[in-house]
């Protein structure tokens, strides 16, 4: 039996990650779980999973406890991470909160042995140097949580020796796909939040519409599979079955095809070098007909562009690149600014911070802290 921590834990990804464990009691074992402030569904989720440690990382009084879940050792802040991360007893770490609160969390893990299921971009976009020198010295690899990561590494798998060549992330496009380049500027939040094919929370869902997303998992991928940022291309597929591809070296190339439900990366992760019964479907090929494959275009979406310039440029590029998309995607989804203003206030943010460097935790939290500031004007 396995024991698994949650970091994240009444989010969409650490929801089915329960459902899994649920599905299988004889195989795992929940140790901890942490949510930033929906304490209702944490403290359903501590009911029924009896989990050693819980924490709340916002908002907590630890007075709201009920009398029935006083038998759990409750935490608050970050302290409430670090405790679920690095001190319960855990075989796994299912890390995915959002944002950069990912990487030391990531970091707490690998530093305590655990083994990092990833659902966090933050961590290797911001970090991914010190990550996966981490994760090296652990002798613990990083396992992909994300459909895309997860799609490349079981393609991986089945490598034998055929050494990789590119790498193929597939995108749906998300809603404004089909858009010109004038009515994506004016898009409202309502109509970024109508993703065509996956559940997310808002700030994905955003960052989907405005291919911020594929942003950061072009940089997650250069970390995870060591790959240069131009052998990874990006590939608009708006059905969302094939999930990604790996080009190999003797021209074969390995897909990997399911219907879009998270459970089976998670699942894949969770069971890992297994194999885990995840109660989805597989997809009806044919009523789907046909696939269809396009070129993403970078005057609409610049975001593509951006992100292979922070990866270019090095030092703290990549983080300045994340930590103002998310002030700007916050101020977008609190009607301050316009959709077509996110990738302009990210760019200038770039362009201001060029050269700051990267090579500690500290850096990194700096370069955010600037980056942020440099999209509020200090607000």
């Amino acid at each position: 039996m396995k024991k698994i921590a949650i970091l994240g834990s009444t989010g969409s990804i650490g929801t089915q990650a329960l459902d899994l464990c649920r599905r299988h009691p004889d195989r795992y074992r929940v140790t901890a779980l942490t949510a930033r402030n929906s304490r209702e569904k944490l403290f359903a989720q501590v009911r029924e999973f009896r989990p050693e440690m819980a924490g709340l990382t916002e908002g907590f009084d630890p007075k709201e406890i009920p009398e029935d879940l006083k038998f759990c050792r409750w935490m608050s802040g970050p302290e409430a991470l670090h405790a679920a991360a690095a001190e319960e007893e855990a075989d796994q770490v299912l890390v995915s909160i959002v944002g950069i609160a990912g990487l030391r969390s990531v970091l707490d893990a690998l530093q305590a042995g655990r083994q990092v299921l990833l659902a966090n971009k933050e961590a290797l976009v911001t970090g991914g140097h010190l990550v996966t020198d981490l994760a090296a010295k652990a002798g613990k690899p990083l396992l992909p949580v994300d459909s895309e990561h997860s799609a490349i590494f079981q393609c991986l798998q089945g490598a034998g020796g055929n050494r990789p060549e590119k790498i193929l992330l597939t995108a749906s496009g998300g809603p404004f796909r089909t858009w010109d380049r004038e009515r994506i500027e004016r898009a409202t939040p309502a109509e970024a939040l109508k993703h065509p094919n996956w559940d997310m929370g808002a700030k994905i869902t955003v960052d989907s519409a405005s291919m911020f997303n594929k942003g950061l998992e072009i940089m997650e991928a250069r970390w995870l599979f060591d790959m240069p940022e131009d052998r990874i291309e990006v590939v608009v597929h708006p059905e969302s079955i094939v999930h990604s591809a790996v080009v190999f070296r003797d021209g074969a190339v390995l897909a990997q095809l399911g219907v879009p439900d998270m459970r089976v990366p998670i699942g894949y992760a969770m069971a890992y070098p297994e194999r885990l019964e995840t109660g989805v479907a597989e997809p009806d090929l044919f009523r789907l007909g046909s696939l269809t494959f396009e070129k993403p275009d970078e005057r609409k979406f610049p975001a593509l562009r951006l992100a292979r310039e922070a990866l270019r440029a090095g030092g703290a590029a990549c983080t300045v690149f994340n930590g103002a998309n998310e002030e700007a995607v916050a101020a977008f989804l609190r009607g301050g600014i316009p959709f077509g203003e996110i990738p302009r206030r990210v760019e200038a943010a770039m362009e201001k911070l060029s050269g700051l460097p990267a090579d500690c935790l500290d850096d990194i939290l700096e370069a955010d802290r600037q980056a942020r500031l440099a999209v509020t004007g200090g607000r």
